[in-house]
């Protein structure tokens, strides 16, 4: 099934995205031109909090919370997870696909260190930096969280209607099942969690695709869609207004975790093996 799964992940590729010149990349394996940092407010580990007198704020990244790195023979971009905040390209992204490579590091920090490692891929972000808990931008997020990649959270007022099933644990995403709506002033909350789970184990590579069209967006990671969500949209006086573009910003959040590879292209579809897919919870994914 694996296999199987690559081999039409590599013919959606070629059907759903444009020519390999149509390649943009985000990081350029130097440095990290093109991308800001924040830092919001220091964990004080003798108070059990984070100190909102201490923030050191934008491109004040002293500790070199994230920096570039050669790993498995390759530059990729390291986040220690030692503060809380997120590394932002300066370029906004409208009707785009999105590809970029993660693994876990090692080093985890307070106060999850006893937690799972955490971090996350928000797009579609703008506003104030530290918009959410002080630390991140308005935005959606593909969650990277060690067995909840693929989730969804609205993010600081970030908001998606997603075809849903009820269970034990919350609402996990069903092509199947009844569009509902997640935001942080939703009484459902604001998190999807996706299935299937095609994660690989912690210390592998996994590669994450992130098509976003209009208010429609894919979740996607090695190979299989996690989650499809519609009308992207985001708070804003009182109501709910449309939310298509914006920037990318990867989480620190306590963990150590590389990113590479990481890329876009502009599209104007999305493969309809994508969009009309079926799947068995219990045995991975199959398309149309």
């Amino acid at each position: 099934m694996q296999n199987k799964n690559w081999l039409i992940a590599a013919m959606i590729c070629m059907s759903a995205c444009s020519t390999p010149t149509g390649w943009h990349p985000l990081f350029n394996g130097k440095d990290l031109a093109g991308w800001d940092t924040y830092l919001g407010p220091v964990y004080d580990s003798l108070a059990q909090r984070f100190d909102s007198t201490r923030v050191p704020g934008l491109n004040q990244d002293r500790a070199q919370v994230f920096r570039v790195v050669e790993v498995d023979g390759q530059p990729a971009i390291r986040i220690s997870g030692e503060a809380f905040g997120g590394v932002s390209t300066a370029q906004e992204l409208k009707n785009f696909h999105l590809q970029l490579q993660f693994k876990w590091g090692i080093k985890k920090s307070n106060p999850r260190k006893d937690k799972k490692r955490d971090s996350g891929v928000l797009y579609h972000a703008g506003g104030p930096h530290g918009a959410d808990a002080g630390f991140w931008m308005r935005s959606q997020e593909f969650q990277v969280q060690e067995g909840d990649c693929g989730d969804y959270w609205g993010v600081a007022g970030g908001s998606f209607e997603v075809p849903v099933s009820v269970r034990g644990e919350g609402y996990i995403y069903d092509p199947a099942g009844k569009r509902m709506t997640f935001n942080e002033k939703s009484s459902l909350g604001r998190q999807v969690i996706k299935m299937p789970d095609s994660e690989l184990p912690t210390g592998q590579w996994n590669t994450i695709d992130l098509y976003c069209l209009g208010d429609t967006t894919v979740h996607m990671m090695n190979g299989q869609v996690n989650m499809i969500l519609y009308h992207s949209s985001r708070w804003h006086d009182g109501k709910l207004i449309p939310l298509r573009e914006g920037k990318i910003q990867l989480q620190s959040e306590g963990a150590e975790v590389y990113y590479r590879q990481i890329r876009w292209e502009p599209i104007t579809k999305i493969a309809d093996a994508i969009l009309h897919h079926k799947y068995d919870p219990t045995s991975g994914m199959e398309f149309d």
